[in-house]
């Protein structure tokens, strides 16, 4: 089994398709990793050989940030949102939609499950 980046890559999927599996990589990055390292795509993750592996390791650690590296910076960047006070931050400090989607209606998946108000009698 492919272990890249701390992800181990799913055996019975393509190349490019089991590189979207690291977080910060998708589609269109894994077949231009898959280009610069000079592996054919439509191969299976579990049978690229141990030279391939290591060419693809290290087209990502020269050219990519993913994984740990990346998730710190997306969450620093929140953070200086929130900390300078920008609109931004308060709405990802209230769980609200950032990018000015509408919230009478939808925005289930940010906002929660409904809260009725406790009935009166």
């Amino acid at each position: 089994m492919a272990r890249i980046e701390g992800v181990d890559l799913p055996r019975h999927k393509r190349v490019d398709i089991a590189l979207t599996y690291i977080f910060g990589i998708g589609r269109q990055t894994a077949g231009v990793i898959c280009d610069a390292a000079n592996v054919a795509r439509d191969i299976k993750a579990g049978d690229l050989s141990e030279t391939e592996v290591a060419a693809i390791r290290k087209v990502i650690q020269d050219d990519y940030q993913v994984e740990g590296n990346l998730r710190k910076e997306v969450a620093m960047n929140i953070k200086r949102l929130i900390d300078i006070g920008a609109y931004r931050g308060l709405r990802h400090k209230k769980g609200l939609p950032v990018r000015g989607q509408r919230t009478h209606t939808n925005a289930r998946t940010r906002k929660g499950p409904v809260r009725t108000a406790g009935r009166r009698r």
